[in-house]
């Protein structure tokens, strides 16, 4: 006896979803907000006042062009002499990053 095969599932719900426009998110207008840096944090970013994502993004910058990435773990930061006024010791995670910034900032 054969048995019958099942015919293919019709893809008619996902091509409904692919056919709705794509709703674009508003920034949120705390992290567009301009913030004016520390003495420390600005000897890294410059001491214009710019939006926290700015901020992150700028140090990010300076920590790539400085090579202050740990080799054997990159989601830590090793810290020179400005990044240590910054940080308050010699190795934070990326995770940390936001939150230390935030006590550098007005």
């Amino acid at each position: 006896m054969a048995t019958a095969k099942k015919a293919p599932a019709k893809t008619a719900p996902a091509a409904k979803k692919a056919a709705a426009p794509a709703k674009k998110r508003t920034p949120n207008a705390a992290f567009m907000k301009a913030l004016t840096p520390s003495p420390a944090l600005a000897a890294v970013v410059g001491s214009a006042p710019l939006p926290r994502t700015e901020i992150i993004s700028k140090l990010w910058t300076y920590i790539k062009a400085n090579n202050l990435q740990d080799a054997t773990n990159k989601r830590n930061i090793n810290a020179d002499a400005k990044l240590k006024e910054l940080f308050g010791k010699p190795q934070v995670s990326m995770f940390e990053l936001a939150g230390l910034i935030g006590k550098h900032v007005k």
